[in-house]
């Protein structure tokens, strides 16, 4: 947990020194990562709100992810995490959002798109970046590597 704190505490110089705020869009994560980051004190100040957004339907309706990406690309894709963070990042009206959405398991993997399995976005008013990553172990380690990553490369994207 040291290194999410670390990270969470990372973030926050970053957000404050640029001025900006923050939005989640998660989903495998379920909120873990909007957690992370307000268990420090004064987080008021540059996170704005979280979606966890678990279902398909949920994507749709607060996030404005088109249910025919869902349809074409499936949930765990960057096509609809981008639509997520894009979604996040412009509901939220905030300077960056992160969406995260993957299959944590033990179940729900396919050879395509094995348990481990979480596509990121990061959203700003001027791009978007898209990232798959493949992560080992229990539901519990993927949902804290996802965590980590997801901080790490914002972090790196604020510099």
């Amino acid at each position: 947990m040291n290194n999410q704190l670390d990270l969470a505490q990372t973030v926050a110089k970053a957000l404050i020194g640029k001025a900006w705020t923050l939005a989640l869009a998660e989903s495998c994560t379920g909120g873990l990562v909007a957690a992370t980051l307000t268990d420090l004190a004064g987080s008021s100040e540059w996170f704005e709100r979280g979606y966890v957004t678990y279902s398909n339907q949920a994507k749709t309706e607060c996030l404005g992810v088109p249910a025919e990406t869902i349809d074409s690309f499936g949930a765990v894709s960057e096509q609809v995490a981008k639509a997520m963070a894009e979604g996040a990042q412009k509901n939220a009206g905030v300077n960056v959002a992160i969406s995260i959405t993957g299959i944590a398991g033990p179940t729900g993997g396919s050879i395509e798109k094995p348990v481990g399995s979480v596509c990121f976005a990061w959203a700003t008013e001027k791009f978007t970046v898209c990232k798959t990553m493949y992560f080992a172990g229990n539901r519990q380690a993927i949902r804290a590597q996802a965590c980590d990553y997801a901080l790490s490369e914002l972090i790196a994207l604020l510099k």
